[in-house]
């Protein structure tokens, strides 16, 4: 099967999306962010070799590339998919980094999580997922939710902002009208 790379923007313009027609990553995402993350998996290690890529992000069929903000991507494009082209034929939409710490089961988190957790998966992660990115809950006490962006996402100038209101408005609106939500490393000015 010969493979087909449609490219879309998204609100981070220091990330493109590469949707290809076939399975990049079955069962859940895969956001790396370091080459020596990427080393066991060809496909991401070299996307990670061409200069300026900082973050690949995967999930169904989506391939997410970020860059430092030094590329070009009139320059990058054209090497993410010569990448594509050659590594899919022997990609492993299956693998696991060694060292990922596997997903908890929603069952065993407090019920306040679990009803934060459906309350994103339901109004706001099929958005952030569309623009090849996501967020992850990272935690919630004294009614304030940390939350971790991801794909194109992490690093976008809209989900420091504009995204992360409209998070915390959802969440005010179906959870807890005094609920905060911060991302990772800001707990301390909140």
């Amino acid at each position: 099967m010969s493979i087909a790379i449609e490219i879309e923007r998204t609100p981070n313009p220091k990330a493109l999306k590469f949707i290809v027609n076939q399975m990049v990553k079955h069962g859940g995402k895969l956001t790396l962010k370091t080459s020596e993350e990427a080393q066991e998996l060809p496909l991401a290690r070299d996307l990670f070799a061409i200069a300026h890529v900082n973050q690949v992000h995967l999930f169904e069929n989506v391939i997410t590339v970020s860059h430092d903000g030094e590329g070009e991507w009139e320059t990058i494009v054209p090497q993410v998919e010569a990448v594509i082209t050659t590594r899919m034929p022997v990609h492993d939409p299956s693998w696991e980094p060694k060292t990922l710490v596997k997903k908890k089961d929603r069952s065993q988190l407090s019920p306040e999580l679990q009803k934060i957790e459906e309350i994103l998966d339901r109004t706001i992660r099929p958005g952030l997922q569309g623009d090849g990115g996501d967020i992850e809950v990272v935690s919630f006490e004294n009614n304030i939710i940390t939350v971790n962006f991801q794909g194109a996402c992490g690093g976008c100038p809209s989900s420091t902002m504009g995204t992360l209101n409209a998070i915390e408005g959802i969440l005010q609106q179906e959870f807890e009208p005094s609920v905060r939500v911060v991302p990772q490393g800001m707990e301390a000015f909140y």
